[in-house]
């Protein structure tokens, strides 16, 4: 798809610097932005539909990130979107207006 000219929006919960190394080595320079949706802990608790952090905090869940299991905050991602601080229509404009300027 890439190849097509076309932008490819992939959401992974990738916790680890040296995996998303290794993706972003799987693409050329101007073929890969890493978007860092930065969302404290204790709001992806309140925000938790599935009661997994609940889960988690009792020992029925194991490797949950964020709880037991490590999270590594991206070094320089090409963007960064607040979601406590923003509301999420602003934060969608914000992705889709720099994705409009990616040729720019």
């Amino acid at each position: 798809m890439v190849d097509a000219g076309l932008i490819v929006l992939c959401a992974f919960i990738s916790p680890y610097q040296r995996d998303r190394e290794r993706v972003r080595a799987l693409f050329e320079s101007e073929q890969f932005v890493e978007v860092y949706v930065s969302t404290p802990l204790k709001a992806c608790e309140t925000r938790d539909t599935k009661g997994l952090y609940s889960k988690a905090r009792q020992g029925l869940l194991c490797g949950l990130t964020g709880v037991d299991s490590p999270y590594e905050q991206p070094v320089a991602p090409e963007i960064s979107v607040d979601t406590c601080s923003v509301p999420l229509a602003d934060a969608v404009q914000r992705l889709l207006d720099f994705c409009e300027n990616l040729d720019s």
